[in-house]
């Protein structure tokens, strides 16, 4: 499976949010990460679709915090596009939603995976402030926090 973004792009989106030093090792973990949070964000979003009734997942849908809002205008900021394509490879390779998703859900996912990488790096900067180059042991806690808000 194809890599969820370049790693040069990776690199310079650790630098850019938070002044971290990764390298294509830790692409495996953030593409990990980026693809069950993003599953997680679609199945929360199934929920309240078909708890109104409907059979599509719609944009208002998606349960994005303000948290998450804040770190999509960070993403922006940054002047990063990423692309659909890999995410939606990534996606595919887990177990199918009962309901689909609109286009616009679909052009949401690429601001959705900058903003989850923006906060995962700012993220490392909370556990750690001095850390430049992020270990196992950032992205283990960095990750059990995400799972309990997320």
């Amino acid at each position: 499976m194809a890599g969820l973004m370049a790693v040069s792009k990776f690199e310079r989106l650790f630098r850019m949010a938070a002044g971290l030093d990764v390298d294509k090792e830790d692409l495996k973990r953030l593409s990990d990460f980026v693809r069950q949070k993003i599953y997680d964000l679609l199945l929360a979003a199934q929920a309240t679709a078909e708890a109104n009734g409907r059979d599509i997942i719609e944009v208002h849908d998606l349960p994005i915090t303000n948290g998450l809002r804040e770190s999509i205008r960070a993403f922006e900021a940054l002047d990063t596009e990423l692309e659909l394509e890999p995410i939606l490879e990534h996606l595919a390779a887990l177990p199918p939603l009962r309901l689909g998703y609109s286009y616009e859900v679909e052009a949401e996912l690429p601001r959705l995976v900058g903003a989850l990488t923006v906060a995962l790096a700012r993220t490392f900067k909370i556990l750690d402030p001095e850390v430049k180059n992020p270990q196992p042991l950032h992205w283990e806690r960095a990750m059990e926090i995400f799972n309990l808000l997320l």
